[in-house]
Formats: C-alpha cells, sequence, structure tokens
C-alpha cells in the first residue's frame, strides 16, 4: 500500500453515513496479532469504529483470536465478531459502515495520516517505537515496553503480567521486557513450541488437539517439533512459512481446556480495558458523546446537544 493509493477517507476523526444513522469515533489499531486483537475487541464493543492494520505474512500463533488472519482468508471472527480484508478506501469504508472491523495490508501505518482518527493505538508489541508519534492523531495510546508517555504517545499501557497489567501510565514507561512467557499452570518456557532450525513449518496438528508430551505437531525442514508437556495446542503458526530457528510456532496450554483456544486471553482483555481508559480519560466526552446524544434524544430527553 502506498501513500498515492489511499485518498483522504473521511473528514477527521468521525465516520457518517453508518447504516444504524448514527457516527462513531473512528480508532486504528496497529498490529492485529492476539494482544491487538483483545484492544480492538474492547473497543469495537464499545462502539468504535476500528481499522487495524498488519504486515504481508503475519505470524500470529494464536490464530483463532487474531484478526491478523483476514489478510490470509479474506476475514476472521473472534468471539463473534467479524473482521475483513480491505485493500481498497471503498471496502474500508463499506465494512465501517457495516460495523465490521477492517484489516487493512499497511505495514508502515500509512492509513493513520489518510483516516485521521481520533484515536491511535500502537498494539505491534515490537518492544520499540517504529514509527508512532503523539501527533498521529487526538489521543495516541501504546502498549508495553520501548514508549515514553508524554514522548512517544500520551499513555502506554502496561502489558506485564502482575498487579500493573492493564494500569494506564500517563508519564514514563512500561515495565521492561522479562523475556520470560506467562506462567500457566506452573509452566513457562516449556509449554512453548519453537523452531529447531531455520526453514518452512508445516503443520501436522491444529489448534483446538490435545497433544502428549513429546509428541510431533509439525516439522520445520526435516526437523520436528515436538509438544514439551502435555496439554491442549492453543496456538500453532499457519504452514508454509519461513521461519528462523528458535522462533515461536507454538504454544500448548496444560490446563487442557479446548474451549479457551478460541477466547481472548485476560491479558488481551486486561489490556483493551487499559487501553478503552486511556481513550475516554484522553478524549473526555468525545468517545460517547454521539451516542449519549442518540439515546437521549430517542427518549425525547432533548432536541439539540
Amino acid at each position: 500500500m502506498t501513500e498515492a493509493g489511499l485518498p483522504r477517507l473521511w473528514p477527521p476523526g468521525r465516520q457518517t453515513g453508518l447504516s444504524s444513522g448514527r457516527s462513531a469515533p473512528l480508532v486504528v489499531v496497529k498490529g492485529a496479532g492476539d494482544l491487538a486483537s483483545g484492544v480492538a475487541l474492547r473497543l469495537h464493543r464499545a462502539g468504535l469504529l476500528v481499522i487495524m492494520t498488519e504486515g504481508r505474512q503475519p505470524t500470529a500463533v494464536r490464530r483463532t483470536v487474531a484478526f491478523a488472519e483476514a489478510v490470509y482468508d479474506g476475514e476472521a471472527v473472534v468471539e463473534g465478531v467479524r473482521a475483513i480484508r480491505a485493500d481498497t478506501t471503498e471496502m474500508v469504508a463499506e465494512a465501517l459502515a457495516e460495523r465490521v472491523v477492517a484489516v487493512v495490508v499497511d505495514p508502515d501505518g500509512l492509513i493513520v495520516k489518510q483516516a485521521r482518527p481520533l484515536l491511535v493505538v500502537d498494539a505491534i508489541m515490537a518492544k520499540r517505537n517504529l514509527g508512532t508519534r503523539m501527533t498521529d492523531a487526538r489521543a495516541v495510546v501504546a502498549l508495553g515496553p520501548g514508549f515514553a508517555a508524554g514522548v512517544d504517545a500520551h499513555a502506554v499501557i502496561e502489558t506485564q503480567r502482575g498487579p500493573a497489567l492493564g494500569r494506564v501510565l500517563l508519564e514514563g514507561q512500561a515495565l521492561p521486557d522479562t523475556g520470560e512467557p506467562g506462567d500457566i499452570a506452573g509452566l513457562t518456557r516449556e509449554r512453548l513450541l519453537r523452531a529447531p532450525q531455520a526453514g518452512v513449518f508445516q503443520a501436522e496438528r491444529t489448534i483446538g488437539d490435545l497433544v502428549a508430551k513429546g509428541e510431533p505437531v509439525g516439522r520445520v525442514g526435516d526437523a520436528a517439533v515436538r509438544s514439551q508437556v502435555d496439554g491442549v495446542l492453543r496456538g500453532l503458526l499457519r504452514s508454509g512459512l519461513e521461519v528462523p530457528a528458535g522462533f515461536k510456532i507454538g504454544d500448548v496450554d496444560p490446563r487442557a481446556r479446548r474451549e479457551q483456544c478460541f477466547l481472548v486471553s485476560d491479558k488481551a482483555l486486561a489490556v483493551g480495558g487499559g487501553v478503552l481508559e486511556a481513550a475516554c480519560a484522553l478524549l473526555g466526552g468525545i468517545v460517547f458523546g454521539c451516542e449519549i446524544a442518540d439515546a437521549l434524544r430517542s427518549h425525547g430527553r432533548t432536541s439539540e446537544i
């Protein structure tokens, strides 16, 4: 996607002419992995219009709860919320008019300048700032380490598990990355699946399958990828992607509850709640003002707001 290929979409901050007859605040979420998708889910359910950006070959592991899958399949559904891949501004506008999340292949985030949203959320989780600026929108929120509140973004959301998870920071930075996976049933590193060598990954099992310790779930080249624990395969990289040695390609949940493979994580929901809190704090009544006005009019409480 090039900037020349993205004509201005709408007047600043709001999309009008929705099928519901209402206008709603517009947000661009940079990234569409499982954490970004949890954020998008909460913003969408709160009534905001959501555009997400992604790279050309997403490498999400928890694919059943990642809107990034729309890049490959044309659409993705997470907890009943639908997203579509939108390759033109007309497709983006149609998706938003139907209250559908729009996923745009736009690794450089050029759509931010064109759509001019009220809120930008950097949810790429690169552990460093890849180009987000406070001038990108009226409210700019970034997730995790690599950003300073008041410098790179108006607010930073803590992403490290613990008592600070999901907290809104209006100054300073999030806790540094520990490199340690989250603890599930007392297991951390051993529950992850990593590429034993560089090569093309081919899956042999499916997300939601029960696996035993030592059982192969796929291959990278001629090397088997084996589970290190008993549990349910909660995440698995898409087949056909080339990966370097050590790359994360899967996730086994030792609790072995299959239904959790299709639910956004508690971490993603907590971070999404932090983003929603930050949006309300930074934008005030702008976020929900139009919805409140519509509700009051429908009950005859006011003729003009």
